[in-house]
C-alpha cells in the first residue's frame, strides 16, 4: 500500500477546532528541513524526564496480553524515550508501587532455570510430577517474563503451551504471541503468524498488536500498511491504533498528525489521555506554551481532568519555557491536600522541584517520604538531587536503599551514575562504572551517552571510542547516535581520517549513516587533514543519502582534481 490513505481526505470543518491543535506540527518540520540544509540534522530538544514523574512505559497491559500479562517499554517503544508510550484502556497510572519484592512462583522459578536446549522436555517432567497448569499461573508467570524482558523465554513458553494444548487460546493470547513474536524473531515472521490464527479470532486485537510493534520499529511503510489493513477488514478504527500513528508520526513525520486528529474527527474516536498527552508533549517541546494550555482546556470541555502525569508534564514544560509561576501553581496542584498519603505526588513532585532549584521543598517532601520510602521515590530522590547537584545526599538516598532491599534494578545504579557523570565527575562516575560492572549491572545507553560526552569534553576521545566498542562488544549494547557523533566530530576537528572511518563504519553497522550528519562530520575529517576525499559522492549515492548546498561546497573543497589545479596556477 502506497502511504495511508486518510492524507487524501478532505478535512471536515466539524473538526477543525480539533486538529488545530496540531497546526505548528507542520512548521516545526519545515524547520527541521531546513536545519538538515544548513547541515544541522540534530534538534535540539527540551529536558528529558529529570524533570517529570517517573512514568510506566508500558501503560496498555491490559490491551496486548491475556489476562493481566503486561507488554512493557519494548511494545511501545521507547525507546528511546521519545514518550513511546501506549495507549490506556483507562486512565494514565503512575507506575506501579513497588517495594523491592520479586515475584515467587515455582512454575516461574522452573522455567528461569531450564537451560534452552532441554527447555520443553523441562516443563514436561514438571507437569507429569502432578504440578498444576492453570491459567492464573500461567499469566502470573508471562507477567514476569516480560517485566524482566526475559522474550525469548517467555516466547518458548506460549510455543510449548499452545503445542500442548494446555489452555484454550483467545484472542488475547494469539496477541501475546504474536507480539513475543515480533519482538524475537521480527516483523515479517509475526505477519506470517496471523495465518495461523484462527481465521474467528483474527481480529482487530491481533492487528493493532501487529501495528504497535511496526510502530515499535520506526517502520512507516508497514504501520501504514497495518493500519489500513484494519480498515479494509472494516475492523474498527479504534483510539488505540490512531494513537500509535500519532506515536509514529511525533517521531518520523510531524506533517501527517493533522490528518490523524482529522480522522479521529471524521470517524468519532474519542480521544483518549494518551492523545491529549501527546499534543501536549508536541506543543511542550515547541514552547507553545498557549497551545498546551488549549488542549488541558480541551481535556476539561471533553470531561477529562488531567491527571497527575499530565500535571507533571505540564510543569516540566512550563519549567522548559521559563515560566516558573505557572510551574509552581501546577505543582501546588499536584501537591494538593494529602501530600503525606499520596506517593505518586511526591514521586512526582521531587525532581520537578529540582527541576525549579528549589532545594528546600525537594528537602521537605523528601522528609516525608525517607522513613518509609517506596523504591521509586528513592530513584525520584537520588534524581532531585542529581539534578540540584548535591551528590553526597543522591548517594545517601542510594546507600540506604541497598541497605534496605539489597538487589534492585539497573536503573536506580545508572541514575546515579547519571548524577555523577551530569555533574562532570568523572572519578567518582569511573568508580562507580566499575562497581556497576562488579555487581553485574549494565550502563544503559542514556548513561553511556553521557559518559562518552564527558570524556570527549576532557579531551579523552581515545577514552570516548574505547567505552563504545565494549559496549556492543561485551554488553551486546546498541550506543545511541549521539554517542557516536560527538566521537566523530572530535576526530573530524583532529583531521584524523582512520579513526573517524572506524567511528563510520560503526555507525553504518547500526544503520546510523541514513542520515547526512555523518557524512558531513567524515567529510570534514578529510578537509582537516588536507587529504582528498576520493570517492566520496559516490558513498553518499549508494547509501541514498542525498546531497545538498553544505555538502556540495566541503565536496568542492575536498575535491583533489580541483587541488591539483590550484596548485598547478600557483607552482
Amino acid at each position: 500500500m502506497n502511504g495511508w490513505r486518510c492524507h487524501h481526505m478532505g478535512t471536515p470543518k466539524s473538526c477543525c477546532s480539533f486538529h488545530e491543535l496540531s497546526s505548528d506540527v507542520g512548521a516545526r518540520q519545515g524547520q527541521k528541513d531546513d536545519d538538515v540544509e544548513n547541515g544541522f540534522s540534530d534538534e535540539e530538544l527540551p529536558p528529558e524526564a529529570d524533570a517529570m514523574v517517573e512514568l510506566e512505559e508500558n501503560e496498555d497491559d491490559k490491551e496486548l496480553v491475556s489476562e493481566g500479562e503486561i507488554s512493557e517499554e519494548d511494545t511501545n517503544i521507547t525507546a528511546n524515550d521519545s514518550l513511546g508510550l501506549l495507549d490506556s484502556v483507562s486512565d494514565f497510572p503512575i507506575k506501579k508501587r513497588r517495594r523491592g519484592k520479586r515475584a515467587k512462583s515455582p512454575l516461574f522459578k522452573i522455567i528461569m532455570e531450564a537451560p534452552s536446549d532441554s527447555f520443553n522436555s523441562t516443563l514436561d517432567k514438571w507437569v507429569e510430577d502432578g504440578n498444576r497448569l492453570g491459567r492464573d499461573e500461567i499469566s502470573f508467570t508471562m507477567l514476569n517474563l516480560r517485566r524482566y524482558r526475559l522474550y525469548t523465554k517467555a516466547l518458548q513458553f506460549l510455543e510449548w503451551l499452545e503445542a500442548n494444548k494446555c489452555i484454550e487460546f483467545l484472542e488475547h493470547d494469539y496477541a501475546s504471541h504474536l507480539d513475543l513474536i515480533a519482538k524475537v524473531l521480527g516483523l515479517q515472521k509475526a505477519e506470517d503468524y496471523i495465518e495461523k490464527v484462527p481465521e474467528s479470532l483474527r481480529g482487530e486485537v491481533i492487528y493493532r498488536t501487529l501495528l504497535a510493534n511496526c510502530v515499535a520499529t520506526n517502520n512507516l511503510q508497514k504501520s501504514e500498511a497495518v493500519f489500513n489493513k484494519i480498515k479494509d477488514l472494516g475492523l474498527p478504527v479504534t483510539t488505540f491504533s490512531c494513537n500509535q500513528l500519532l506515536l509514529l508520526y511525533e517521531r518520523v513525520d510531524w506533517k501527517k498528525i493533522a490528518n490523524v486528529l482529522s480522522l479521529m474527527e471524521r470517524e468519532n474516536v474519542k480521544p483518549s489521555p494518551f492523545t491529549y498527552r501527546l499534543l501536549i508533549d508536541m506543543k511542550g517541546r515547541a514552547k507553545d506554551v498557549l497551545g498546551m494550555e488549549k488542549i488541558t482546556d480541551m481535556m476539561r470541555t471533553q470531561g477529562v481532568e488531567p491527571n497527575l502525569v499530565i500535571q507533571a508534564m505540564v510543569a516540566k514544560y512550563y519549567i522548559f519555557a521559563g515560566l516558573k509561576e505557572k510551574a509552581e501553581a501546577t505543582l501546588r496542584e499536584i501537591e494538593g491536600g494529602d501530600i503525606e498519603e499520596n506517593h505518586d505526588a511526591r514521586m512526582a513532585l521531587l525532581p520537578l522541584y529540582a527541576a525549579l532549584g528549589k532545594a528546600d521543598e525537594v528537602g521537605r517532601i523528601w522528609k516525608i517520604s525517607k522513613s518509609n520510602p517506596l523504591l521509586d521515590e528513592c530513584l525520584s530522590a537520588i534524581k532531585a538531587w542529581g539534578i540540584l547537584g548535591q551528590i553526597e545526599n543522591a548517594e545517601e538516598v542510594f546507600e540506604n536503599m541497598l541497605k534496605r532491599w539489597k538487589t534492585v534494578p539497573s536503573k536506580y545504579y545508572n541514575e546515579l551514575l547519571k548524577a555523577f557523570v551530569n555533574n562532570k565527575l568523572l572519578s567518582k562516575g569511573e568508580e562507580f562504572a566499575r562497581r556497576m560492572s562488579d555487581n553485574g549491572y549494565f550502563i544503559d545507553r542514556t548513561n553511556l551517552d553521557a559518559l562518552v560526552k564527558l570524556y570527549v569534553d576532557v579531551g579523552e576521545v581515545e577514552k570516548a571510542d574505547s567505552i563504545l566498542f565494549k559496549a556492543f562488544e561485551y554488553n551486546n549494547t546498541r550506543p545511541l547516535y549521539s554517542s557516536y557523533v560527538v566521537v566523530l566530530d572530535k576526530y573530524s576537528e583532529r583531521g584524523d581520517i582512520h579513526n573517524a572511518e572506524k567511528i563510520f563504519q560503526q555507525m553504518r553497522q547500526f544503520g546510523y549513516v541514513d542520515r547526512l550528519k555523518p557524512y558531513l562530520s567524515l567529510l570534514q575529517t578529510y578537509i582537516n587533514a588536507k587529504s582528498p576525499a576520493y570517492g566520496f559522492r559516490e558513498r553518499m549515492r549508494a547509501d541514498n543519502v542525498l546531497s545538498n548546498k553544505v555538502v556540495e561546497a566541503k565536496l568542492t573543497a575536498a575535491d583533489p582534481f580541483r587541488s591539483a589545479q590550484l596548485s598547478g596556477l600557483f607552482g
